[in-house]
């Protein structure tokens, strides 16, 4: 099998720069380099004195661009590059509006995007966002399915807990139902991403991803759903060096990985793109090496 392989955008450590956007991404494409992968956060905010304690990895200090912003930009530069975020915090976001964002993304690059989506960990981003943090995991279920009678159905009447439509739609749509992958770390994750999903992207290490991937086959064997038509991806954010990521992602190949994202953030590379550059390039030489 043949897997695809694409980089994260370093959002974090790079942003508000078009200039390094443009070098970036035009690298990668050039490179061979598949897809280019977003990560989502609309709010920053400091973690200290909040109660309950703030969970995740990312602070008032990180930068994020907004994926369909950086994907339109993109798409406007490169011919064969995909996109796909890792993950977008859906249950946050008004599901028309992303419905209506993704099918633009979806049109202006000649239908290269891949949406994942996820319920994230942030409840002051929920709150900012005007959003209930506790019902995200019900919400996120409801959307999938909403999104995707919003991309087929010209005028539709939607009734749902979280949202509804009175005979109306988006305009335009899709040329086609866009693939639409679930994220997560837990079996209510993996079960949903099964039932729901067309595939599944893990943020874990080579071996980690490998455990989490029998999980969800299990649930997908359960539903009776057939693996091959599946997708996987993936994501080696815990990869330490360009060995360590070469290593969780040969061992995700040879586990039938459909789908790998290579990042550059967090490897002491700051603020400096060609650093970023230079460094993918390296994975992609050593993985086509061996």
């Amino acid at each position: 099998m043949n897997m695809q392989i694409g980089v994260a955008y370093p959002t974090t450590e790079v942003a508000g720069d078009p200039d390094a956007i443009r070098k970036f991404c035009l690298a990668v494409e050039q490179m061979g380099y598949t897809h280019l992968m977003a990560y989502d956060h609309v709010v920053k905010c400091p973690h200290e004195g909040r109660e309950p304690k703030l969970t995740g990895p990312y602070t008032d200090k990180d930068t994020f661009h907004d994926p369909f912003v950086l994907f339109g930009f993109a798409a406007a530069i490169t011919t064969k590059l995909q996109f796909s975020t890792g993950v977008l915090v859906l249950p946050q976001r008004q599901t028309v509006l992303v419905a209506q964002q993704a099918a633009d993304v979806d049109l202006v690059s000649r239908e290269r995007l891949r949406l994942g989506v996820g319920i994230g960990w942030n409840y002051v981003e929920f709150e900012a966002l005007g959003q209930n943090f506790k019902t995200r995991g019900r919400r996120v279920e409801e959307q999938v399915e909403y999104l995707r009678k919003l991309w087929t159905t010209p005028i539709l009447t939607f009734q749902g807990e979280f949202d509804r439509i009175d005979r109306a739609g988006i305009n335009p749509r899709p040329r086609r139902q866009i693939p639409l992958w679930i994220g997560g770390h837990s079996e209510v994750a993996y079960e949903r991403g099964a039932r729901i999903g067309d595939g599944f992207v893990f943020a874990a290490s080579g071996e980690g991803a490998v455990e989490a991937w029998g999980r969800v086959q299990h649930h997908l064997r359960e539903l009776g759903r057939e693996e091959a038509e599946f997708g996987r991806e993936l994501l080696a954010l815990f990869a330490r060096d360009k060995q360590e990521t070469v290593d969780h992602l040969r061992r995700w190949r040879d586990a039938g990985g459909t789908h790998a994202g290579v990042p550059s953030m967090n490897k002491g590379l700051g603020g400096d793109i060609d650093a970023h550059i230079d460094y993918v390039a390296d994975v992609k030489r050593m993985l086509n090496e061996g």
